[in-house]
């Protein structure tokens, strides 16, 4: 595979962290250039892993070296495949959140922008420090980075709950992280000598015993907290306390998928198809994912606050990534990587919605949205895409993710899988289309009788209540019509993953 090397990885980062500083620097004596300085960098982010993706698509990968600690271990980028789809994901979706954050923080009257704008984009650097790291020393301190920089804005409100909310998160991160994550690390490079990552995984011709490899992998797993598998899940709805710019940043662009990422990395990049297949830990992981999905979908039933009821459905959407990589087949690691993209689309519309209601009624239970499509068609439309793509109805994206994980299973000869994929889309219809049918459906707790007078004035309504927050709406319609792109154009988000799968699979 052909190597070029560039600057550009590196540019893409420093971006976001300049963005910060020119924040912090206007602070809130100018929201407007405070402002200016997050829409120009999330769009300068964007063109920047643009410009990469022909280079890519050609087949070759893009290599920087920042900095060299010893002669084996370094920092440094590479981006191919795999890094290109989660980093294009990542900086699209930031272009329309920071947007929507901005309607978001000034609509709610919040407090402390200035330093929620700044630690926003040093965490969305720090994702792309992950998406191109070229080795496991390099993703570590970004994935550090990500954890430290998102507790202020889980802690944003500075209430009781939310400084426990943001307890709960840090201790679980960073606790399973440097615990679990850096032993693995760390015996990862005395056993290989090395922490860069390979198509083939490190561990090929090392001294490490069986016993000993089935430990670090174990290590790994259990220390990604951020992937959000139980029983490491507890923080992930414990942070929804957070803004709700925050909660879709945690959920589809940054925090949780940066943890599913490093799985994948860890899978395919360290450990590598054949050796797993050999250690047969493939599919004791895809089952423990398949507990995750379950119960979080069983959990999501109970949960009547709109973002807990997303969050543990984030819990489960994102085990199918794990599920589907876990399988070791080239069906359903398509389906496990065509998955990250699909889950962002429709969950940050989801989660973007819930802002909106809360900011133009202070509703948040769903309980409470019985008749609000009425007074929020815009809105309540937008959160019909997004659901129906997460429980995967075609024509929407989320569909051919789990057409890819059931292909996938069969390969495998894991036909249990197939009941687990099935019983979960159930589930996820039953905690979504209540919702949905509510809204349109169903008649606003408060009223009880219809008139002319009382249409009039709710039409009127509806249109004051969308009208006034046109910088939340606009992004939730244009990314649950991303949902539906994404199958338009599955094709072309295709043809990078089958990039990505073809460098680990060997061509099989």
């Amino acid at each position: 595979m052909q190597v070029v090397y560039s600057d550009t990885p590196l540019f893409t980062l420093l971006t976001s962290l300049m963005a910060a500083l020119l924040i912090a620097i206007t602070g809130e004596r100018n929201r407007n250039l405070r402002e200016f300085w997050t829409i120009s960098a999330s769009v300068t982010k964007f063109a920047l892993v643009l410009s990469m993706l022909p280079v890519v698509i050609d087949g070759k990968v893009i290599e920087q070296e920042v900095y060299r600690v010893t002669s084996t271990l370094s920092i440094a980028f590479k981006v191919d495949a795999l890094g290109m789809l989660f980093a294009l994901t990542a900086s699209f979706l930031w272009i329309l959140t920071s947007f929507y954050g901005i309607g978001y923080m000034r609509g709610n009257n919040e407090k402390s922008q200035t330093r929620f704008f700044a630690c926003f984009a040093i965490a969305l650097s720090a994702t792309m420090g992950v998406a191109f790291s070229a080795n496991m020393f390099t993703t570590f301190i970004f994935y550090e980075i990500l954890s430290l920089s998102t507790f202020p804005l889980v802690a944003h409100k500075g209430t009781k709950e939310a400084l426990s909310g943001a307890k709960k998160y840090i201790t679980y991160l960073l606790a399973t992280s440097v615990a679990f994550q850096l032993t693995a690390i760390i015996m990862t490079y005395n056993y290989t000598g090395t922490l860069d990552f390979s198509y083939r995984g490190v561990f090929e011709g090392s001294k490490a015993s069986e016993g000993m490899l089935i430990a670090i992998f174990i290590l790994y797993i259990a220390g990604i907290a951020k992937a959000g598998m139980m029983p490491f899940h507890a923080w992930l709805p414990a942070a929804m306390v957070a803004p709700t710019p925050v909660s879709a940043l945690l959920h589809a662009v940054a925090v949780v998928k940066t943890g599913v990422f490093l799985v994948v990395k860890v899978v395919l990049h360290i450990f590598g198809i054949d050796l797993l297949e050999r250690l047969g830990l493939g599919i004791p992981l895809a089952y423990f994912a398949s507990f995750t999905i379950i119960m979080a979908s069983v959990i999501a039933l109970t949960q009547d606050n709109l973002k807990r009821r997303l969050a543990y459905s984030t819990v489960g959407q994102l085990s199918y990534i794990v599920l589907g990589v876990a399988l070791l087949t080239p069906s359903a690691i398509t389906g496990s990587l065509m998955h990250i993209t699909i889950h962002a689309f429709g969950k940050i519309t989801l989660f973007f919605v819930a802002g909106a209601i809360y900011v133009a009624t202070h509703k948040t239970n769903v309980s409470e949205l019985d008749g609000i499509g009425r007074q929020m068609p815009f809105t309540m439309a937008a959160f019909s895409l997004g659901a129906i793509s997460m429980i995967g109805v075609p024509p929407m994206s989320g569909f051919i993710s789990k057409w890819y994980l059931s292909l996938g299973a069969i390969e495998s000869h894991q036909l249990p899988i197939i009941i687990v994929l099935a019983l979960s889309t159930i589930l996820n219809g039953c905690y979504f289309l209540p919702i949905i049918y509510a809204a349109f459906f169903k008649e606003p707790k408060a009223v009880h009788h219809t008139n002319h007078a009382t249409s009039h004035s709710s039409s009127h309504s509806s249109r004051g209540l969308e009208a006034t927050h046109l910088m939340m709406v606009v992004p939730l319609v244009l990314t649950a019509i991303g949902a539906l792109l994404v199958t338009v154009f599955s094709n072309e988000v295709a043809e990078l993953v089958s990039m990505a799968v073809r460098n680990v699979s060997g061509g099989r």
